[in-house]
């Protein structure tokens, strides 16, 4: 109203000056009033908008796998296939951000080559920015030091410093997208550091809590930039098994994603990892207003959040939903595809058949399996021991029937482990058992050792008994039980155990779980070998 009120008085300003003077001053004058007048009445400017793509817990799977709980195709993921779905959300014109909530590493490839191959891939496919996870320091933080170098992107994270506190990593970046500008920060949880790394791996590092010092970064940026994302690598572990997104019960919630949204002010995002608990649709903080994601990982989708916001406004949601990546559809992007091959053909004893399998070998999280009853055999059988025992977040991926390969089982098992002895006396070993029904890290599979329990919803359980070789299990006697070196040495919270360590020796878990392969199969898969009486 007032811009209308103001032309009107300009026009009639005009109608006076005209009496009496030279017509072409006043059109211009009349030119310059209208100029000056109708700005006021322009249309409302387009909308600001991002588009913000991100991933979580790749970890190296490098090939397609098979989509066997999907009825809409035959292959899922891959990260050829990845990269193409990356082009074609990037050709939308708007500005686009790519990033990482952490564990790029692991797998047969990323280790015979420490890592370099993951992280060339992620330049590749033009990540702006990641964070680190526990597996960035799966081959030590040495060799992790040794090969960010090559990264063409930040590696972040704040809250990771060395003994005596200098930082270990660079804590933010900032990237530009046309007028928007993005602050970027990284973050681990502490549970992710402590009970999922190696001890060795992390030996001179510590961790800070995130909450100080994730505050202490967003005020120092939040009035330089327009948007703040979080990418943040914490919670409880993700469950190793390819079907997760159709399997409620091994989903890990996102507790503490939700409960640091909610005490962080100024987060625009939080881009979440570890957990690998995919949201359809993102969930927003009532009190903060944070927009949380995540995927399932294992580069099986692709998360699109879309922002929009008017001048001086609030961001607020256009679009958010997880792509999943079809491998029956789209094409392998070239230049990702002819990297991993070049890494396959450095290593071509990776190709080297090791046995047969009539069918799957599958993981489950909560559940025994056909996978973990396989490797705790392996490991019990290479240590001659009277038990063997393997945790589930230890195994990486299933087995197809068919050839199998060493990179094949180096997927399995990618880690550096070790099969490790140790002599247990019956009461710690009833304390382990009891420990891993309450399935904070899934649920162990053994051989050599039954059991007669029930399963209630985590962490409850009720163990009813125990035998070992047939006989039952007898808190006074020791018995000699094998497993990887993580779990000897207290990983996954097994911190029980470091005491009773017999041997550590020479031959790997992965070595042993070929081994066993090349003997036994082909083969019918190995039958669980305890009474579960869950419903």
């Amino acid at each position: 109203m007032r811009s209308i009120s103001f032309f009107c008085q300009c026009l009639a300003l005009y109608r006076r000056l005209t009496v009496g003077r030279c017509l072409t001053r006043s059109l211009a004058l009349l030119g310059w009033l209208l100029v000056a007048t109708t700005s006021g009445l322009a249309a409302p400017s387009t909308p600001e908008r991002i588009k913000i793509l991100y991933t979580n817990d790749i970890e190296s799977v490098l090939d397609p796998l098979p989509a066997f709980w999907r009825s809409d195709m035959q292959r899922i993921g891959g990260i050829s296939k990845l990269a193409t779905l990356i082009n074609q959300e990037r050709a939308v014109d708007q500005p686009t951000v790519l990033f990482d909530a952490g564990d790029i590493f692991t797998g047969a490839l990323s280790k015979r080559t420490s890592g370099r191959l993951a992280v060339d891939l992620y330049g590749l496919m033009g990540y702006d920015a990641i964070t680190l996870g526990n597996h960035e320091f799966e081959y030590g933080w040495q060799a992790l030091l040794r090969v960010l170098p090559r990264a063409k992107y930040p590696v972040l994270n704040a809250n990771i410093f060395y003994e005596g506190g200098a930082p270990f990593a660079r804590p933010y970046a900032l990237i530009e997208r046309g007028p928007i500008k993005i602050g970027v920060i990284g973050l681990m949880g502490i549970d992710a550091f402590m009970n999922t790394m190696m001890p060795a791996n992390r030996k001179g590092l510590e961790i800070a809590p995130l909450e100080s010092i994730a505050q202490d970064w967003i005020d120092e940026l939040r009035n330089e930039v327009d948007v703040i994302v979080l990418l943040t690598h914490q919670g409880r572990t993700a469950p190793m098994q390819t079907d997760k997104e159709r399997d409620a019960e091994v989903q890990r919630g996102i507790d503490e994603e939700y409960a640091l949204a909610g005490a962080l002010r100024g987060v625009d995002v939080l881009i979440a990892g570890h957990t690998d608990h995919g949201l359809d649709a993102p969930v927003r903080h009532p009190r903060t207003g944070t927009w949380i994601v995540q995927t399932y990982g294992q580069g099986m989708h692709l998360g699109i959040l879309e922002l929009e916001r008017d001048e001086a406004s609030a961001w607020r949601l256009k679009e958010g939903r997880l792509q999943v990546v079809n491998a029956d559809e789209l094409i392998d992007d070239a230049r990702v595809a002819e990297r991993i091959a070049k890494a396959r053909s450095e290593h071509p004893d990776l190709l080297e058949v090791v046995g047969d399998l009539h069918e799957p070998i599958v993981r489950r999280y909560y559940r025994e399996s056909s996978m973990g009853s396989m490797v705790a055999d392996a490991i019990r059988e290479a240590a001659q021991a009277e038990i063997g025992m393997i945790t589930p977040g230890a195994l990486r991926a299933d087995l197809a029937a068919g050839p199998v390969t060493k990179e094949a089982v180096l997927n399995v098992f990618p880690f550096i482990d070790r099969v490790t002895t140790l002599d247990v006396p019956g009461h710690i070993l009833q304390s382990v058992i009891e420990q891993g029904l309450r399935r904070d890290y899934g649920l162990p599979n053994y051989s050599g050792l039954t059991m007669d329990y029930r399963l209630g919803e985590v962490p409850d359980a009720d163990l009813k008994s125990v035998k070992v070789n047939g006989e039952p299990l007898q808190a006074d006697r020791t018995y000699k039980l094998a497993t990887g070196s993580f779990t000897a040495t207290g990983g996954e919270g097994y911190q029980q155990l470091p005491e009773y360590v017999d041997e550590q020796m020479k031959l790997s878990v992965a070595d042993a779980i070929a081994r066993y392969i090349a003997s036994y199969f082909p083969s019918d898969s190995p039958k669980k070998r305890s009474k579960d009486e869950s419903p």
